[in-house]
């Protein structure tokens, strides 16, 4: 049997890896990757270099240069000029080397700051973005629409999906800069190790916010990569074909962080520093068109965290210092 030629770009990172764990059991996939030493991906010359000399048949583009709020608001220009250079270089290369299929992920930070909840595909462009991460959410805008221009105007078949807020293995640990799930995953672990009365939660612990674990994540990459054309046109637009993965479902951070201390094994009690900032209130994904698409998730948080906290366990070392 012949194998698919698959470039999985961002390999390395928390979804690419789920991606490429999930197609490497497949026999008729063969899956191309490079590192960052081995391909700058913000070159066009060597991003164009690579394609052709490698007879790609698929990309999925999951690479990407991310952060929180704090390394957002610090390096705008940076996050700005990356994101764009990464996706227009892999895009036009793919195009230029005959890929016929490509699919883009890009975020949920997409929708207008106060987009009405939960954000449906179609909230898109329709109000102001939380001037925190803008500069990122414009590039992940303009990935949607890179690949919808190339669709009209060459027949090309790439797709995008808009991600929930995600974690699982290879997630980012580190105290200062990492997201709300590594962050506290890693304070409630050490603060058992170190007997610590209490843990310290910032804000009321009132925002509902919805995760989706890595692994599901990239399940619902590939289900959406290899729907059927017909399938895929009948429940998309041309200038609307992004499609939102999540759970539909979410929870306050306070019964996040409760989940988070009995899947850790943490008895201390939990503090909410109500002086702290909260963020947006809610942040929801509708998720029907997804399940009209034929897919829904399959961890639930706690299932999530369980194999997270696992794998954070196995690597400990590597997070200390």
């Amino acid at each position: 049997m012949s194998k698919k030629r698959v470039y999985v770009a961002g390999h390395r990172g928390m979804v690419g890896s789920a991606i490429c764990r999930q197609l490497q059991s497949r026999h008729d996939v063969e899956l191309i990757v490079k590192t960052h030493q081995e391909l700058d991906l913000t070159s066009q010359k060597d991003v164009q270099n690579f394609f052709d000399a490698n007879q790609i048949e698929q990309v999925y583009l999951a690479a990407a240069k991310v952060g929180g709020i704090h390394a957002n608001n610090t390096y705008p220009a940076d996050f700005i000029y990356q994101n764009l250079m990464i996706e227009s270089n892999i895009v036009h290369a793919a195009h230029l080397s005959g890929v016929q299929k490509l699919l883009f992920l890009g975020s949920s930070c997409i929708y207008p700051k106060h987009a009405e909840q939960p954000m449906q595909e179609n909230a898109l462009l329709t109000g102001i973005l939380e001037a925190t991460n803008e500069p990122y959410a414009i590039a992940k805008i303009a990935g949607i629409k890179l690949c919808e221009s190339y669709n009209r105007q060459y027949g090309r078949d790439y797709r995008s999906v808009m991600p929930t807020n995600l974690y699982g293995m290879n997630d980012n640990f580190h105290p200062e800069n990492s997201h709300v799930i590594p962050a506290l995953m890693r304070r409630f672990h050490e603060a058992k190790e170190a007997n610590t009365p209490e843990v310290v939660v910032w804000g009321t612990g009132t925002p509902m916010r919805e995760f989706l674990y890595v692994d599901d994540m990239a399940a619902a990459s590939i289900h959406v990569m290899e729907l059927d054309d017909e399938i895929y046109q009948q429940n998309t637009q041309p200038m609307l074909s992004h499609i939102n993965v999540g759970t539909g479902v979410d929870c306050t951070i306070r019964e996040m962080a409760e989940t988070m201390a009995a899947v850790v094994g943490y008895k201390g009690k939990i503090i909410f520093d109500a002086t702290k900032p909260d963020g947006t209130p809610r942040k929801l994904m509708d998720v029907n068109r997804l399940k009209s698409l034929g897919w829904e998730y399959q961890y639930n948080l706690f299932d999530g965290l369980k194999l997270t906290y696992s794998w954070y366990l196995e690597n400990l070392d590597s997070f200390r210092g």
